[in-house]
């Protein structure tokens, strides 16, 4: 049941676009009602690296790089050099810093930079090499009570022991366990600390990257109160003189109308919408997405419903990244996305289904995909794998196979990973053409034992270098694929959120097609059309806009409404 029928805002979806405007109204005194259509908050946040990309952040100059807002345009001038959402841009690079003080002043959501993580394309004008994307500090989850079990847990694929999240720093600890005296130790520490915490909660409390913003926001909502309908969806928009009135609020029992002076549309896009994807994707991205369940195109039909228009005009319609697919022990299909742990490493090769390489491995997940929508031709069942051999596959994982497993037997049981103790007999298991595979490898060997490729020039920015091993030399991301057994993963196109989606102006107001707003309708996240246009200059650039345009419209209404809450308050 509802608390009020009464609100001034109404959001529609608990990621963390929705929890951000939740939160941002809430501290200026709003009263806010969040519906989430799933039993989670956190939305694809959740599941994710967590990086926000805000430049010229205050975090920057403390931590030694610099950077200003002109730089930033400069480098977007280059990598979204379309003139839509250039209004869009200009607000974002105006208000992203302002957002994020206003969320560490206001809200339990704490940030800090990551000094080293370059932008995608480095070479560009104004592209920086670290500091501009910032990272969610660690979080307790322990602080949410009994509330922790909302927050959307990691994938456990992403997760160690059944449920321990591990930061980005101990990573290298963990893989130097054994073999240095001080990783060592913080890895006992961290096995210590993670048994002590099983014995309170079902998986790991200590939280990290997309997860730890996520608890962030979600602890912000409930410091202040906020109304959280679960399970429930909003049916339709009630609009009075062509202003917001409202919202029909549907759960599992019934549909109830509740009042409200402005509704913030956060459902997470459509990567999940069937027929969306058909009509929006190119035929040869399929229907893979490693997004959370919960976007199904809700938001967009709102609000088309009620005149509202879509951003069409995109270098491509959603964010790309390689995934591959496996049936976990419960029988649910797993999504592995491709991002940073294994392609660009020494010793791995993608193949196309005539066994050719057709891409630079160490290239950001959106251009890798952007290279196998070229290469299948609109084929949806083109064919691509990765290629290594036993030595890559023990020391840097493949996919969900984390480094250093000693039985991969079960993964090869079940067909995920396809072992050959020769490559011709890899490339007859995968359907390749024997000399074809045995053609790339070998071509690819040549120049690799002495750490180049002069076919693709792999390792040759700070950004792939940075994706690599940096303790192998002289190129992080080349070595040679020689060590038998040899191993295939199957990969394909997959998407990480949509970036079509609602036209919005500078405050983030949902527009008509004759590019009026609709009073009262706001959009954020991936229900508002992306401002980088399908384009991914750098990690964390979809979260980026989305806490700033969430932190955007909940000002705007707000502002909007800063009489009537100071009448209200006089009153009571």
């Amino acid at each position: 049941m509802l608390h009020t029928k009464t609100y001034d805002v109404i959001v529609a979806g608990a990621g963390a676009g929705g929890m951000t405007a939740a939160a941002v109204a809430a501290a200026q005194g709003l009263k806010v009602l969040l519906v989430e259509k799933t039993e989670y908050v956190g939305g694809t946040t959740a599941w994710s690296g967590g990086m926000v990309w805000i430049p010229a952040n205050h975090h920057m100059q403390p931590a030694g790089p610099s950077d200003d807002v002109s730089q930033a345009a400069a480098y977007l001038e280059r990598t979204v050099p379309e003139a839509q959402g250039a209004d869009l841009r200009k607000e974002f690079l105006a208000r992203g810093a302002e957002a994020i003080d206003f969320l560490e002043a206001h809200t339990q959501v704490r940030l800090q930079p990551v000094k080293t993580y370059p932008d995608y394309y480095p070479d560009l004008p104004g592209a920086t090499a670290g500091g501009r994307v910032l990272e969610p500090v660690a979080f307790d989850g322990l602080e949410l009570g009994e509330n922790f079990k909302r927050l959307r847990p990691p994938l456990p694929e992403f997760t160690l022991f059944g449920g321990m999240m591990v930061n980005r720093l101990d990573i290298a600890h963990l893989r130097k366990a054994g073999r240095s005296v001080r990783s060592t130790q913080r890895t006992l520490r961290l096995l210590f600390q993670y048994a002590f915490q099983r014995l309170r909660a079902s998986r790991g409390t200590s939280l990290h990257l997309g997860n730890a913003l996520a608890a962030r926001l979600y602890g912000s909502l409930l410091s202040r109160q906020v109304d959280i309908v679960f399970g429930a969806t909003i049916a339709h928009l009630i609009l009075a003189d062509g202003k917001v009135s409202g919202a029909e609020i549907a759960t599992s029992s019934d549909v109830q109308p509740v009042a409200a002076k402005a509704i913030i549309l956060a459902t997470g896009g459509f990567s999940h919408d069937a027929q969306l994807r058909r009509q929006l994707f190119p035929a040869s991205a399929g229907f893979v997405s490693a997004t959370a369940p919960g976007g199904t195109g809700d938001g967009l039909r709102l609000a088309m419903a009620n005149g509202a228009r879509l951003t069409t005009e995109v270098a491509d319609p959603a964010y790309w990244v390689p995934a591959s697919l496996f049936l976990r022990d419960d029988g649910s299909r797993g999504v592995f996305p491709h991002t940073v742990t294994d392609r660009a490493k020494p010793g791995v090769i993608a193949v196309n289904g005539a066994g050719q390489r057709f891409v630079n491995e160490a290239l950001s997940y959106h251009e890798f995909v952007r290279a196998m929508l070229r290469d299948g031709n609109d084929a949806a069942e083109r064919r691509f794998h990765l290629i290594c051999d036993r030595g890559f596959l023990w020391n840097y994982g493949l996919g969900r196979v984390q480094p250093f497993t000693r039985r991969i037997s079960p993964f090869i049981r079940r067909r995920e990973l396809i072992e050959a103790a020769t490559l011709g007999g890899l490339a007859r298991a995968i359907g390749i053409e024997p000399a074809a595979l045995l053609s790339a490898v070998n071509g690819y060997n040549e120049h690799a034992r002495s750490g180049n490729d002069p076919e693709f020039g792999r390792g040759s920015t700070v950004y792939q270098r940075y994706l690599g091993d940096a303790g192998h030399l002289p190129n992080p991301c080349v070595a040679p694929i020689e060590k038998p057994p040899f191993y295939a993963l199957r990969i394909f196109p997959a998407d990480l959120g949509t970036a079509i989606g609602l036209r919005t102006d500078i405050n983030a107001r949902v527009l008509r097609a004759d590019g009026s707003p609709i009073a009262g309708l706001y959009a954020c996240g991936n229900d508002m059309g992306s401002i980088m246009n399908g384009n991914y200059p750098g990690p964390g650039i979809t979260l980026g806009p989305a806490l700033t345009f969430a932190y955007i419209a909940a000002r705007h209404l707000a502002g909007n409404r800063a009489g009537e809450i100071a009448a209200r308050r006089e009153r009571t």
